[in-house]
């Protein structure tokens, strides 16, 4: 890997439109740590390379482990019925939804925070975006009224018969825990995975607003009544995402998780290789996504994740383990469209990691 390619790559975010980056690659050379970009809007600082974030859909990995945990210590069956374990989510929950079902997006379930409509329309769930979300930001959620809104609507397909990415999937899959372990879900995860590993700076806030210090400002662009507003969202209740998206960590911390992940350090080698395996059109395992990216980079495991507002997590590793990459983003007020640029930066990124060398340049 060369350092000024890597800098470059993660000044290509900031180029984007991202108000910073903070990264980490790790591989059979070492470490390379640097950021790109500014701490906060108006200031020169860059972010803090040990900074916190916080880290959307990537908690989905974590949660995964946990439930996989519990499977292997034979708490519960990979094809076990999740209703069989909360009756009293009896009947509207689907009694032929398993626990891999949930892991792998294929149950059907209504995602909370919404759904595409027949054509194709995103038809908003529970606010998670504009400035609802934004006068909502602080707003405290329990798991079970997540899953029970997204009960009240219609299944995407019938169990098994589809795959749909959907964070109602993961929010039951920490109702499922709770109630195996009768024990909270954040400190399920302290005592099986965060506290074995020395992760001390990841945690399951809860209903905490605060983002601990060093971090990134995260910020949110928003239309008010015609008008574009910027808001500083750093501080946000994540309960809107329990086990979905909540959680919150640094680049070295989801670096060792995901190293020890997939090193077998955390899951007996069978359960390891059913994550691993890519289903569907979704090319996802148990928690992971699987993707080939072509000729002179191969195979990489990941989840990503975004905050429903100012923060972004990248965690990409080879299937061994033996080369990670992990990063934290922050947005700003700028108009670009993050959706737009974010997989071109993210496209020149994983070539420079992954394949050994700078990538071809991005599509105009």
């Amino acid at each position: 890997m060369s350092k000024p390619e890597l800098h470059k790559a993660a000044q290509a975010f900031v180029d984007a439109g991202f108000a910073g980056i903070q990264m980490r690659v790790h591989d059979e050379d070492g470490a390379w740590v640097g950021s790109a970009g500014v701490r906060e809007l108006g200031g020169a600082e860059e972010p803090p390379t040990d900074g916190r974030f916080w880290v959307g859909s990537t908690t989905k990995t974590f949660v995964a482990t946990l439930v996989l945990k519990l499977v292997a210590e034979g708490a519960i069956g990979l094809d076990s019925s999740v209703a069989g374990h909360l009756p009293r989510l009896e009947p509207a929950l689907d009694e032929r939804i398993t626990v891999r079902m949930l892991l792998q997006h294929t149950s059907g379930l209504y995602s909370y925070t919404g759904e595409p409509g027949p054509d194709g329309t995103f038809v908003p769930g529970i606010a998670a975006t504009g400035k609802a979300w934004v006068d909502n930001r602080f707003r405290t959620y329990r798991a079970e009224e997540l899953v029970r809104f997204a009960l009240d609507r219609p299944a995407r397909f019938e169990p098994g018969t589809g795959q749909s990415y959907s964070n109602t999937n993961y929010t039951l899959a920490v109702l499922l825990v709770e109630e195996l372990t009768g024990r909270p879900y954040a400190e399920e995860m302290r005592q099986r995975i965060l506290g074995p590993l020395g992760l001390r700076d990841t945690l399951v806030p809860g209903d905490s607003p605060e983002l601990p210090e060093p971090h990134a400002h995260g910020y949110y662009r928003y239309e008010d009544a015609g008008e574009w507003k910027v808001v500083d969202v750093t501080r946000q209740n994540s309960t809107l995402l329990i086990g979905a998206g909540d959680m919150i960590s640094t680049t070295q911390d989801l670096q060792t998780f995901f190293s020890a992940l997939l090193r077998g350090r955390l899951l007996p080698a069978p359960l390891l290789a059913q994550m691993l395996q890519p289903h569907g059109a979704l090319g996802y395992g148990l928690g992971l996504f699987v993707q080939d990216l072509g000729p002179g980079v191969g195979t990489v495991v990941h989840h990503h994740g975004g905050a429903p507002g100012g923060y972004g997590a990248l965690m990409v590793g080879t299937p061994d383990g033996r080369k990670t990459l992990t990063a934290g983003l922050t947005t700003g007020d700028s108009a670009a469209d993050p959706a737009q640029e974010f997989p071109k930066a993210l496209d020149r990124l994983l070539k420079e990691v992954f394949g050994g060398g700078p990538a071809a340049p991005a599509a105009p």
